[in-house]
């Protein structure tokens, strides 16, 4: 998905900018159009074309979220009222992004908005998911529910989000590391220990000749390799996201063992708890599936749920299309059929996500598991080489003196 810049102006007639993740441009346009925005400019973001503002900090995240909305409505349970909840928070929000949209939410309610209203201005920070929870616990007087639920998603988000990148963080030292060692070797190691064999009439074995070869390059050479990296990282990231990259990319993930089986059992884990949130709040099925489909971040379980929505709308139950698409597990799609036949889908799609969210816990030990050896096997190969090449002729030149 590619990343779009807007203007637009809101409702109360204030110019805003943002930003939206979507698969084109007529996607955002609709999306802006349907939370009364009239729209004034949009374009697409690159890497280096990205706004950055420094005031408004860093990215707001789902731990954020959930801490926000336990905080709202803890104080409003305790007879606080909303404008006066949000001054609070305001003031005590260490995140500069989101307290600015929780002071231009209150500064919206206090013009006579609704909270989802004032939420709905703030947009580029509050998800639309939350802005429907909240929209539809002012209109049912279960206001408290809604963020009750929201907070107890954003928790799980978060969970997830962590998990995923703690069976990242070992390979990733191990990695670096691992990079650090060879071009130390390469650049200052081996062509220390190789001077001392330049006047000796010894024949350098095959091995040797590679490494020194590799070494005299990266020593004379080092512009190239360093111009090369940078271009393979942004040729990589171009590629990524792109479209037809990132469908590659996401099939090959999903193939790739172990790691195929912690993304699928990741993506049902938010699939069922988002769906299960959206329709406890009265949101209707096709409209959540559209919802739901906006949180995958695998291009396949977005597509998939997107046909879903399609083939629903046309009145077929939502176990055939999950079938049919090929990538959810078979629990998946016998559960939430049995749902629909009980009538009882929330309560099936939320025991799914509890078990998911065991399932993906139990998955990423099973990865950082399998992958603690195999690192350690390639990094011992890999200096096991360069040892071997160091020590190659000096066996050779130990043979030679025998042979006298």
């Amino acid at each position: 998905m590619a990343n779009y810049a807007y203007r637009v102006i809101t409702a109360a007639g204030k110019e805003k900018k943002g930003s939206m993740e979507a698969d084109t441009p007529e996607k955002v346009r609709s999306v802006l159009k349907a939370e009364g925005f009239l729209l004034l400019d949009i374009k697409e973001q690159g890497v280096l074309s990205r706004d950055i503002d420094l005031k408004l900090g860093k990215k707001v995240t789902s731990r954020d979220m959930s801490i926000f909305c336990r905080q709202f409505i803890s104080i409003v349970n305790a007879g606080v009222s909303i404008i006066d909840a949000l001054e609070m928070l305001e003031e005590q929000t260490e995140n500069q992004m989101l307290k600015a949209a929780v002071e231009g939410t209150r500064i919206g309610i206090q013009k006579g908005g609704t909270l989802s209203d004032a939420m709905r201005a703030e947009s580029h920070v509050f998800p639309a998911m939350l802005i429907h929870m909240v929209e539809a616990g002012e209109a049912s007087g279960n206001l408290d529910i809604a963020f009750d639920r929201m907070a107890t998603q954003f928790e799980k988000e978060a969970k997830l989000k962590t998990l995923t990148q703690k069976a990242m963080i070992y390979p990733s030292i191990v990695s670096v590391v691992s990079v650090g060692v060879v071009i130390i070797m390469l650049t200052f190691v081996i062509p220390k220990f190789m001077s001392m064999f330049e006047g000796m009439d010894i024949e350098m074995p095959a091995i040797t000749l590679a490494v020194v070869n590799l070494s005299n390059f990266a020593v004379h050479y080092w512009y190239l390799l360093v111009t090369g990296v940078v271009f393979v990282v942004l040729a990589m990231r171009t590629f990524q996201r792109s479209d037809f990259g990132k469908g590659i990319l996401d099939h090959i993930t999903l193939k790739l063992p172990l790691i195929g089986k912690l993304v699928t059992k990741t993506a049902c884990a938010r699939f069922t708890r988002t769906l299960s949130t959206l329709l406890a709040a009265g949101i209707p099925l096709m409209d959540a599936l559209e919802m739901t489909a906006r949180t995958m971040s695998n291009v396949w379980f977005r597509k998939a749920l997107m046909g879903a929505r399609d083939e629903v709308s046309k009145g077929i139950e939502l176990a055939e299309p999950l079938q049919r698409c090929g990538i959810f597990p078979p629990m998946v799609y016998h559960m939430v059929g049995i749902g629909e036949k009980t009538g009882n889908i929330e309560e099936m799609l939320n025991k799914m996500a509890d078990y998911y969210d065991e399932e993906v816990e139990a998955a990423t030990a099973a990865l950082m598991a399998a992958m603690e050896p195999l690192i350690v096997v390639v990094v011992a190969a890999i200096v096991g080489i360069l040892i071997l090449a160091v020590m190659a002729p000096i066996t050779a030149m130990y043979q030679g003196l025998d042979s006298i």
